[in-house]
């Protein structure tokens, strides 16, 4: 039988503590991890849109850039093409790219 003493008790809620700890660091990384990924590529998005409309890039660089699937040749239609996608990420609709 485990006789309790005061340097078994100290341990013990040392130990717990630290698990605790590690428990949480764990999963704070797990938990960061995906929303640090997340805001590097909305800031691919934004940086790549914002170039565009600033005319530091044309249409079918911007839409390599973006790793969009486009097949066509056409310069107008590109241009819609990449206007259509950075529009959803403008939050003032009269933003015009």
């Amino acid at each position: 039988m485990l006789k309790l003493t005061r340097h078994n008790v100290s341990t013990s809620l040392r130990d717990y503590g630290m698990m605790k700890s590690l428990l949480f660091a764990t999963l704070f990384l797990v938990l960061i991890t995906p929303s640090d990924a997340v805001t590097t590529k909305m800031f691919k998005v934004l940086d790549s849109c914002a170039r565009y409309r600033l005319k530091e890039k044309n249409a079918f660089e911007a839409i390599n850039d973006l790793n969009l699937k486009y097949e066509g040749k056409n310069k107008k239609e590109a241009e819609l093409f990449i206007k259509l996608y950075c529009s959803v990420f403008t939050p003032n609709e009269k933003v015009d790219f």
